[in-house]
């Protein structure tokens, strides 16, 4: 039964591929109009690490290129790592869109282990000239010994900057002209019609800050450099470039000090890190404590309401004129 079923499967078979042969020319020519037709429609695949990333992608890409977001909104960018189900699929996408080394400290490494896969890593920040993070010490006392490490990194947070983020949007449009060049007007279209938002936003952000008294701002770690320094402006961190850095006691003191002599009345925190040290400093000085978003994660809630990139800079921009009268 089972040869006389296999004999059967053959023979339609062999009667298909003689029936397809018959169908000339004409045939050929429309399977391979429709194979043309299906290459230009197939979407690409792009992964991105957390949410400006994604977001930047997202708004060049539209509906040209499936666009993922790697790095899930609620959770820290800074201490994440990829588990072997997020290498698989990094793996198998045209395009990995990171910010930097500094931020996506395991990027390279994934880099190394994928060389044979066709995914080309990208990475935004690319031409941006980074600056030197804060200089983290840990101090390590033996019974004669007092050793010291110093750890240097630069600092990643451009995103940050409006004027930066349209560098970054520029390099992404670039990688994804060369991986899928078939919707290069759309993608450009895209591109242009967005850095002019974030030209637009530039602008909002130069107008409403050149008139603020107050130029410091002390914030939960050092992410808001490029922001700050854009603007004339200087942020005072708690932390270093990571928010969980645990600040000595010997700093805390530093920033009552320092709170109190330039009449500090907010401390600003994020909403993926812990308050904690935020709000002690804010009793200490009488002060309150006030969400500064680095826009590490929106939440799919917030998504859904309309929130995104630039809403919640300008949500930024608010709190700050408010604040910092």
């Amino acid at each position: 039964m089972r040869k006389s079923n296999r004999l059967k499967t053959l023979l339609i078979g062999a009667a298909a591929i003689i029936l397809l042969a018959g169908c000339g020319n004409k045939k050929s020519v429309s399977n391979s109009n429709e194979n043309k037709e299906k290459s230009k429609t197939e979407k690409i695949k792009i992964v991105t690490t957390f949410y400006p990333m994604y977001e930047f992608t997202k708004q060049i890409a539209g509906d040209a290129a499936d666009v993922e977001l790697l790095i899930p909104s609620t959770m820290e960018p800074h201490d994440w790592e990829p588990t072997p189900k997020d290498m698989g699929n990094i793996q198998n996408a045209s395009l990995f869109i990171y910010n930097s080394e500094y931020m996506e400290t395991w990027a390279a490494d994934i880099k190394k282990s994928v060389r044979d896969s066709k995914v080309k890593f990208i990475e935004a920040s690319k031409g941006i000239t980074l600056e030197e993070g804060e200089e983290e010490h840990e101090h390590e006392h033996e019974e004669e010994n007092h050793e010291h490490e110093h750890t240097h990194a630069k600092d990643p947070h451009v995103w940050l900057s409006p004027v930066l983020a349209q560098k970054e949007v520029a390099t992404i449009t670039d990688a994804l002209i060369n991986a899928d060049p078939s919707y290069k007007e759309v993608y450009e279209k895209n591109s242009e019609a967005y850095i002019e938002d974030l030209k637009e936003l530039d602008n909002k952000y130069r107008t409403a800050l050149q008139n603020v008294t107050k130029k410091e701002l002390i914030t939960q770690h050092a992410a808001f450099h490029y922001l700050t320094n854009e603007y004339g402006m200087a942020q005072v961190p708690i932390a270093g470039l990571s928010p969980d850095e645990e600040p000595s006691a010997q700093k805390l003191a530093e920033l009552q000090k320092f709170a109190k002599e330039h009449n500090v009345k907010v401390i600003y925190f994020e909403e993926l890190a812990s308050p904690k040290i935020a709000k002690t400093l804010a009793l200490e000085i009488g002060a309150k404590t006030e969400v500064l978003s680095t826009l590490e994660g929106i939440s799919e809630e917030d998504q859904k309401k309309g929130m995104d990139y630039i809403s919640v800079m300008e949500n930024n921009l608010e709190k700050l004129v408010e604040h910092q009268k």
